[in-house]
């Protein structure tokens, strides 16, 4: 399998061994006024502080547990004005970096500097993901390819889910040479067998946009689908009559029927072959919508439907009556990720939480479905405060015209290593925090 080489990689490919466990410590809790706080909602986490460090404090507790991961990582733009600093030229990336990679640092292309920063961070991630979970990744165009290659080497090529295409903007850019109007979503497991046994549930629920029931059937709302599959197959290739007109029809060129000629019958017994809206066309295979929305609807790789980037910046100014983050995913698309991925009791990790989108589309949908979700945010920079718990404070009391979800979180930040560098226990930390990390 080919694998990815840049200055730096020998430094960082095993640094997440020798990151330390830093305790994490509470400074407080935040639930809404009873009785809206649902009972369980304590497991809700927000860590303030840099995130490889926060992801090794969770594996004692977390790991293999995280049923889904989202992860918006800076885009590695040059983009200098972004508060995350999309060049990864933020002071405390660029210490790292020299502490970890040495004198090599000062001569990394910011691509180097980008992938020496995500790989140990993904290497906990994957130890955090439970072995039927699946990680999902924002990125674009700038760092996607060699992203795709680094989650090769670290999750395996076979457990590559899908790069789905969000259409994250609307209209065109005619300044541009091709207007760029969509980002990528890699997919991964973290083991593919295991996830293939459930992928019955990794479905979209299903509207009810397309059915009626004009002939008023019994069982409920209906559609019409093709009778006719792929592919010539003599024993599934018959004459079938349409009993209104007499007139026969063959399955198209290249095509057969779906069943044979018995189960044909059955079928048209129990009233579910249909010959078009008028009766007079070929016939077609009703699905009704109790069947449809219990077996889900398969994903496809592209997403049109989960809002733009320009929704994301509505809602964030919604919130906080202005705009106050410039990057925001919008809550939809999130919301379609963990309906996917997610049971009513999985746990969420969001480990660059931004403005905070993957709390409100966990809180959203547990308030939709009387789901208990948890989930983990963390981040670095100072607005973890004032901009990521905030927002989720704000969601969970409501804002405007909108309804609070209900639930609680408690705010963390990192505190001492649990073990100094010599191996030794460190003996400043009290007893009862030291038994807090005792699996």
């Amino acid at each position: 399998m080919p694998t990815l080489h840049w200055i730096g990689k020998d430094k960082v490919i095993n640094h997440h061994l020798d990151v330390p466990y830093k305790v994490l410590e509470h400074q407080y809790r935040f639930s809404a006024p009873s009785p809206v706080e649902k009972a369980g909602d304590e497991a809700n986490k927000i860590i303030h502080g840099d995130n490889l460090e926060a992801l090794k404090s969770l594996l004692p507790e977390y790991e293999g547990k995280i049923k889904c991961i989202y992860i918006d990582p800076p885009y590695n733009t040059g983009n200098e004005s972004w508060v995350y600093n999309d060049n990864v030229n933020d002071p405390k990336i660029k210490k790292w970096l020299g502490n970890v990679v040495g004198k090599e640092a000062e001569d990394l292309t910011r691509h180097d500097k980008w992938l020496c920063m995500m790989y140990p961070r993904l290497k906990l991630l994957h130890k955090l993901l439970a072995d039927d979970g699946a990680i999902f990744i924002s990125i674009d165009d700038n760092e996607q390819a060699n992203l795709k290659l680094m989650l090769d080497e670290i999750f395996g090529g076979g457990n590559f889910l899908s790069n789905v295409i969000w259409n994250s903007r609307k209209s065109v850019s005619n300044d541009a040479i091709i207007s760029l109007n969509h980002n990528h979503t890699l997919i991964y497991t973290k083991n593919f067998f295991s996830f293939r046994e459930k992928k019955h549930e990794f479905k979209l629920k299903i509207n009810d946009v397309g059915f009626s029931n004009p002939d008023n059937d019994p069982r409920g709302a209906w559609t019409a689908d093709p009778f006719d599959s792929p592919g010539i197959r003599p024993n599934l290739t018959y004459l079938i009559t349409n009993p209104n007109t007499g007139e026969t029809f063959l399955p198209p060129k290249e095509r057969c029927w779906r069943t044979g000629p018995e189960e044909y019958q059955k079928l048209f017994l129990d009233k579910r072959i249909v010959f078009g809206k008028t009766g007079k066309s070929k016939p077609q295979l009703k699905r009704f919508f109790s069947d449809a929305g219990e077996k889900g609807k398969t994903p496809t790789s592209i997403w049109s439907d989960v809002g733009t980037a320009t929704n994301a910046t509505q809602e964030i100014q919604a919130i906080f009556l202005d705009k106050t983050f410039a990057t925001p995913k919008p809550t939809t698309l999130i919301e379609r990720i963990l309906q996917l991925s997610t049971d009513k009791n999985s746990i969420v990790l969001d480990s660059f939480a931004g403005s905070g989108t993957t709390a409100h589309a966990v809180l959203n949908l547990n308030k939709q479905d009387g789901g208990n979700r948890k989930f983990i945010l963390i981040e670095m920079e100072t607005y973890a405060e004032t901009i990521t718990a905030e927002r989720v404070k704000r969601v969970i009391n409501g804002y405007g015209n909108t309804e609070g979800t209900g639930g609680s979180f408690d705010f963390y930040t990192l505190g001492e290593p649990l073990f100094l560098e010599d191996g030794l226990l460190n003996e400043n930390l009290p007893l009862q925090k030291i038994r807090e990390y005792i699996w």
